[in-house]
């Protein structure tokens, strides 16, 4: 039978489809002429204090947003989005009865899925806990690793991933793996958790490329803490930022492997491109090549696929480690460097130059005599694209988050030591033909937008001003929406404050 074309008008969109998939249950294609270079507030909401809104999650069905509380509380807020104009708090799920505390959500299909770190035993295996999201009652409770910091489902739904950073105690007695773990939907929740301990082997060769274990490590799959999940849209293959360790791990769904650890190198900041603003006692904000490198640290991740090959893009935040007997973060100044490498140490270490900065304290050190012969800081203050087969950098942001920051007019040279503008979450959406980029940045309360379409030469779209600290990022496609055009959800831990961004049509 020959198929018949149907169009239909819905607020400035179009709903292209068939009578043949109109028949089968499917819904037509949206296809919505939106300009991803004007995405403008439309509302927001407070629920809490700091800490209040990390991570959300959306029930397109319901049309529902589900969010992360802890801000003196244990629970997640239930949030009525069918008017992102106005929205209201319908509910509480409340987890203290799961002897958990939540950092992250995820939702599919009327199931939301939260990772609950123990809260009897942080160092102790976590949980997953499956609600529905209509009445919010249990559907499965799983074990999992230890400090799931982040979960997501797969894009097809078969699968529940979390990543378990499993940090040490305060005083580093006790250490558990990092892991990864993969729950089977489908399977009754069966759930397989991974460690890197395959891996040690290769730790030379890993070093080489600038993955690093550090000094306190009790084994290398202690060492390792699995931060971020992005997940490849045939929902085969998933990749996971190792932040501390300045690796991203990639999984294959099919057998449930962990098929290759990605070192991601240094950052070189001694160039114009590359050039930062390390000091915030000079009284200037200045971007200025130094001799230094940065390890890139990524914290978020997301992925898209182009031509047939996957990329994955990541937040190069920088994370130290900093417990009660351990820290490996100094500034500069107290350190020792090399004085036939750094002739000018002694004006180096002065705080309007470079004497303020965070260094990595157990690194750089090339010749092990006791002093620095490099200079390696935390964070690569920029957002790279990565190819998702080999590891390899195709694009890096150099300076440009910090010196559009600056501007922007928000950023805060109060952080210029430290790690700049703190690039921390990331989303990748298909706006028509488009791969648009979202940037959330936790130091200047930013939100900066960049079209990768061409992953090698991606280009600035604009910026805008979110809540204190923007930690979760989350679009809604415009088939989803309540508005039938795209939101950009941002919510931020500082304020405790969700906001909601929607573009203009063309």
């Amino acid at each position: 039978m020959k198929k018949q074309f149907m169009m239909f008008l819905v607020a400035g969109a179009v709903l292209v489809g068939c009578e043949k998939d109109l028949n089968a249950n499917q819904e037509p294609e949206l296809i919505v002429n939106e300009n991803a270079a004007s995405f403008k507030e439309i509302g927001s909401l407070a629920i809490g204090g700091t800490g209040a809104a990390e991570i959300s999650a959306y029930d397109e069905v319901g049309k529902k947003l589900f969010t992360v509380n802890n801000s003196n509380t244990n629970q997640i807020d239930v949030i009525d989005l069918s008017d992102p104009t106005s929205p209201k708090k319908l509910a509480v799920i409340d987890l203290s009865v799961y002897n958990g505390a939540s950092n992250s959500v995820a939702v599919y299909d009327g199931k939301l899925a939260v990772a609950l770190e123990s809260t009897t035993n942080k160092q102790g295996n976590g949980k997953v806990i499956v609600f529905k999201t209509s009445d919010y009652t249990l559907i499965k409770e799983i074990t999992v690793g230890a400090l799931p910091d982040m979960i997501t489902f797969s894009p097809d739904g078969k699968f529940i991933m979390t990543a378990n950073e499993g940090e040490p105690n305060a005083d580093y007695s006790i250490d558990p793996d990092g892991t990864i773990s993969i729950i089977d939907v489908n399977n009754n929740y069966a759930v397989t958790t991974l460690n890197f301990s395959g891996f040690e082997n290769q730790l030379t060769t890993l070093k080489a490329k600038g993955f690093r274990i550090s000094k306190k490590a009790k084994s290398f799959a202690a060492d390792i803490e699995p931060e971020y999940v992005t997940i490849s849209e045939d929902s085969k293959t998933a990749w996971i930022t190792l932040q501390e360790n300045n690796g991203v791990a990639k999984v294959d769904l099919t057998s449930k492997t962990i098929t290759a650890l990605f070192g991601l190198g240094y950052k070189d900041f001694n160039s114009v491109e590359n050039g930062i603003d390390v000091s915030d006692r000079d009284n200037v904000i200045a971007f200025t090549p130094w001799k230094l490198k940065g390890l890139f640290m990524p914290d978020a991740i997301a992925s898209y696929t182009v031509n047939g090959t996957t990329y994955f893009v990541t937040a190069n935040e920088g994370d130290a480690r900093e417990y009660d007997n351990y820290s490996d973060v100094t500034r500069l100044k107290s350190l020792s460097l090399d004085p036939t490498v750094f002739l000018d140490a002694v004006t180096l270490k002065t705080d309007p130059k470079m004497g303020r900065l965070n260094l990595v304290a157990t690194e750089g050190d090339t010749d092990t005599d006791g002093d620095l012969d490099e200079l390696i800081s935390f964070g690569a203050r920029s957002f790279t694209i990565w190819n998702g087969n080999s590891g390899a950098l195709v694009f890096d942001s150099k300076n440009d988050l910090d010196k559009r920051s600056q501007d922007f007019g928000t950023y805060d040279d109060a952080r210029s030591d430290d790690k700049g503008s703190e690039p921390e979450a990331v989303v990748v959406a298909k706006m028509g033909n488009k791969n648009i980029l979202f940037v959330g940045l936790e130091r200047t309360d930013t939100v900066m937008v960049y079209d990768i379409t061409n992953p090698s030469v991606p280009q600035y779209l604009q910026s805008f001003k979110t809540g204190d600290a923007p930690e979760g990022l989350l679009f809604i496609p415009a088939s989803k929406s309540p508005t039938k055009r795209s939101l950009l959800v941002v919510s931020s831990e500082g304020d405790g404050v969700v906001k909601f961004f929607q573009p203009d049509l063309n």
